[in-house]
């Protein structure tokens, strides 16, 4: 299909006047959903687990080993001291601190080796959430982008997808790491003393009050923040794209105070949630000093009574600080895994949107040999979420080759009915035929192949004058591309610019005028050249002049094609083989220019109206 221009819908944005923190909509599903992203890399999480528990079993070991080297300063200190056996064995100390030395070096090298492969997991998972979002953007009805703000969508696919890349690497390295380490420790500090180790224990339930006390709290921050980012760059592109309309009409302090609210709302979620995930840092770190105040002391008493060695204390000591390590940094990794889960929640929300409905398929374009008759049989159709039904009882018959122009007041339901001939809508009742057969039984993507469209809004993207051309036929040469643009009288302006067919159109299109916009889509369709056209408005944006050269062509492209033509400028449609004058989304007269200016009725005050001069 031949889309030569879409069409904007901009939605106003939805600012909340009151902060009230939402709760999670769906927590749980977020984390399976998120897990079923990182099933296919199963095999190399479980490397990174892996080489997490080697690199915390040398790190673990390091203490006791140290330990050794501990007990034989403090013997070498005795003797001298006693002056009874020889003195500090420095031999000895070096050995064990070259020993200490390799198992850190060891140990660091295999974290380095995990963080390496889930900074590649991380992306690739980031990768396939883009993937998915773009292909469901395509799956989505078109009713969905007429209630939702473009920056929000993007805020989806870029910022909420960036941090779910960026931080999923450090969430699941130091969760594995710090993990592996408690448990390590705990086994390495029983070997010592199953006494300590009791009371050592005795800081975890503290820490997990602690940690999903804070959690619970702030979750529903962080997905408050997610979503006003969303709203912020929702503001942004829509005062971006518009800033000329927002300039012309001095709407830029009614724009700034709509900004602000949502950047105030902003501001107070990204605040609340920073300052109580900050709070658990300190809080683990103030339960963990209760925790190593308390083994040295008991620690010490056992050392006086000769239960336990100088080195097993100053071992048991390192132990215990690398046991509330690594529950702080579980404690900071909830921070970073609350941001994830937020982040990934409205991934997901967007992911499990409703999907244009699939159909049952039974009929092919190349099978049905369509030779371009349209009828509408009794149309019903209202936007969803509406109770208001835009066309009520719409009935014609179009035959193959027929030139059919759509005229009416704005709002009458010319645009919506060309929408629904190319299913950009389904219907609410009734049926549209093409060639005998229900446009409901074709995939739409088979069945808009057969369309060409011109709208009045005109769409270009940031590429080539011959890219845009050619995306109404991507397999077309250069020669077919020159010739298109010959027909919809383009050629002679694009041979002026700097660069021909190959000027690069800038993202806006703001540098070439609106009515070369409008010829270059024209051409578009011109190169498709398809079996029914559709044209709304098309010449509304050009001279006099040029209008009168696009009407030839347009004549040209037009015959034996099956054309519907919206327009209000009536002068452009008196050719037409049939009119249908629509008012409140039904037909109240059709017929040609001459029967209709003959019933002296509707279409003739609607064409005389446009000739009459006010003094």
């Amino acid at each position: 299909m031949s889309q030569s221009s879409s069409i904007k819908t901009k939605r106003p944005m939805k600012h909340s006047k009151n902060f009230i923190a939402d709760k999670p909509k769906d927590m749980k599903g977020g984390v399976k959903r998120l897990v079923s992203y990182l099933a296919p890399f199963k095999f190399r999480i479980l490397v990174v687990a892996f080489f997490a528990a080697l690199g915390t079993v040398f790190t673990i070991l390091s203490p006791k080993v140290l330990a050794k080297a501990t007990d034989e300063l403090a013997r070498g200190l005795i003797a001298v001291m006693t002056g009874v056996g020889e003195g500090i064995d420095f031999t000895v100390i070096g050995k064990v601190l070259l020993a200490c030395v390799g198992l850190y070096v060891v140990s660091s090298l295999f974290q380095f080796v995990q963080g390496f492969i889930m900074a590649d997991v991380s992306a690739e998972v980031a990768k396939n959430l883009r993937t998915s979002i773009e292909e469901k953007i395509n799956r989505l009805p078109v009713s969905y982008f007429n209630r939702v703000s473009y920056g929000d969508v993007l805020s989806r696919i870029t910022n909420d997808v960036d941090t779910i890349n960026l931080n999923l690497n450090q969430t699941m390295t130091q969760a594995i790491s710090s993990f592996t380490t408690v448990v390590g420790v705990i086994i390495m500090m029983l070997s010592i003393s199953v006494k300590m180790t009791l009371l050592a224990l005795c800081i975890l339930p503290v820490s997990a009050v602690v940690v999903f006390g804070i959690i619970g709290i702030s979750q529903k921050h962080f997905k408050r923040q997610q979503k006003f980012l969303g709203a912020v760059n929702g503001q942004v592109e829509e005062m971006y794209g518009g800033h000329l309309i927002v300039k012309a009409f001095n709407g830029e302090e009614n724009a700034l105070e709509n900004f602000k609210k949502d950047n105030d709302s902003l501001y107070e979620a990204s605040w609340r949630a920073s300052f109580l995930s900050g709070t658990m840092q300190p809080l683990m770190t103030f339960v963990g000093n209760l925790g190593y105040v308390a083994v040295c002391i008991v620690g010490a008493s056992m050392t006086s009574n000769g239960t336990m060695t100088v080195g097993g204390i100053q071992a048991f000591i390192q132990y215990i600080r690398n046991f509330t390590q690594p529950i702080t940094q579980l404690a900071q990794v909830s921070n970073q895994f609350q941001a994830v889960i937020a982040a990934s929640e409205r991934v997901f929300e967007f992911l499990a949107e409703e999907e244009m409905p699939e159909i049952d398929v039974k009929f092919n374009v190349a099978d049905a040999e369509l030779s371009g008759q349209v009828t509408f049989n009794h149309v019903k159709f209202g936007y969803e979420g509406t109770d208001k039904i835009v066309i009520k009882d719409f009935s014609a018959d179009v035959k193959p080759g027929m030139k059919v122009a759509l005229v009416g007041p704005t709002g009458a339901g010319k645009t919506t009915m060309v929408k629904l001939l190319m299913r950009f809508h389904d219907l609410t009742d009734g049926e549209i035929l093409v060639d005998g057969h229900n446009i409901a039984d074709f995939d739409r993507k088979d069945l808009r192949s057969e369309f060409g469209m011109v709208l009045q809004d005109t769409w270009l993207y940031s590429g080539s004058i011959k890219d845009n051309i050619r995306y109404g036929k991507l397999d077309a040469t250069e020669e077919d591309i020159i010739k298109a643009a010959k027909a919809a009288q383009v050629d002679h302006f694009v041979r002026t610019l700097p660069s021909g067919y190959d000027m690069i159109i800038n993202e806006e299109a703001s540098n070439i005028s609106q009515g070369q916009k409008q010829l270059l889509t024209i051409a578009r369709a011109i190169l498709a050249d398809p079996r029914i056209l559709i044209l709304d408005e098309a010449t509304s944006s050009v001279d006099t002049r040029t209008e009168v050269m696009i009407q030839k062509a347009m004549d040209n492209l037009m015959k034996g094609r099956t054309s519907f033509i919206i327009a209000h400028r009536l002068s452009t449609i008196k050719n037409a083989d049939l009119i249908l004058c629509i008012k409140d989304g039904d037909i109240v007269e059709q017929g040609t220019h001459e029967s209709l200016m003959a019933l002296n009725g509707f279409y003739a005050e609607l064409y005389n109206s446009q000739f009459e001069h006010v003094s």
